[in-house]
């Protein structure tokens, strides 16, 4: 189609092929072969001159318009592949969310505002199966979720976007409320609201292990799936709970929430509380190059809010 509106526009082999920057015979041959696909001839030639026909007259619109076409399809198909356009399918999780994805997004929307965004909240190994199966091209999960898949042979990269301490929440008129400061082994000895083992059993033993650590032996009174659901059950006096320092952006009538307070003189590891780890997640070779932009934003938020607390 190139070669075929060279001549039509320049009506002369000669000056065709020095602007296709070809030699006349290909350029020729070209334009017999396209005559034959098309089982019409598209110019009329003489030693003097050449003059489209009308079937050739026909073909310059409709040739003109699949260049331009194809120019634009080349130019998507850059653009996707640089992660400038096209389609992001992105997990997460709430604390995820609350703790650096909901800016991180923001800033995504203005540096690459032509691709579109699809959430989904999931848990974090339900993320890990989506990303396996390539419904997900990106997770933003707890720390440890990823060894889990990984023990199940999927093989995963991911980077740190998070890091921040638990915070005790309890009901506003707890007696545990009135502390500037509560020590984890006070906070033991209350009903406590802790999420299944299951779902992160490396993260559920390092908490109920510093209870233990610091004098502290928790009563599970309730098994919660998310923050938002553990806060709702604080407020109805069924429990206290570690929530992510986060949460404080999300004010809740009817709860607070206080530092911890740790066994000063224990040397045990053990009695440390966790810190919340937060980790983008992608197959290595499949991410998108947008995925990989908003880990990096990610990042760089978490960075600067870290600095900001400090």
């Amino acid at each position: 189609m190139r070669y075929f509106l060279a001549v039509a526009e320049e009506l002369h082999f000669g000056r065709a092929a020095m602007r296709l920057h070809i030699a006349q015979p290909p350029l020729s041959q070209a334009i017999r072969q396209l005559e034959e696909e098309l089982g019409a001839a598209l110019f009329t030639r003489t030693s003097r001159s050449v003059r489209l026909t009308a079937a050739g007259a026909a073909l310059v619109g409709d040739a003109q318009a699949i260049l331009e076409q194809l120019a634009q399809a080349e130019a998507k198909v850059r653009r996707v592949h640089a992660g400038e356009a096209g389609e992001l399918v992105v997990g997460y999780m709430n604390p995820v969310m609350d703790a650096v994805l909901c800016r991180a997004l923001a800033a995504f929307r203005v540096k690459k505002p032509d691709v579109a965004l699809r959430l989904r909240e999931l848990p974090s190994p339900v993320q890990l199966d989506e990303l396996r199966s390539g419904r997900l091209d990106i997770a933003f999960v707890r720390a440890g979720s990823e060894d889990q898949a990984t023990a199940a042979g999927a093989e995963l990269a991911f980077c740190v976007v998070a890091r921040e301490p638990y915070v005790l929440a309890l009901p506003t008129e707890h007696p545990l409320a009135k502390l500037k400061r509560v020590p984890l082994r006070r906070a033991g000895h209350y009903p406590f609201l802790l999420f299944q083992r299951e779902t992160l059993p490396a993260l559920h033993d390092a908490i109920m292990a510093a209870f233990r650590a610091n004098g502290g032996e928790p009563v599970i009174s309730q098994v919660v799936q998310g923050k938002h659901a553990s806060l709702t059950l604080v407020a109805a006096g069924m429990g206290l709970c570690l929530v992510p320092a986060s949460a404080a952006q999300w004010r809740r009538s009817g709860v607070v929430l206080r530092p911890v307070d740790l066994e000063q003189s224990s040397g045990d590891a053990d009695a440390q509380l966790p810190v919340v780890e937060m980790h983008a997640v992608w197959v290595p070779g499949r991410v998108p190059a947008s995925g990989l932009a908003l880990a990096e934003i990610a990042t760089r938020v978490n960075l600067q809010t870290t600095a900001h607390r400090h």
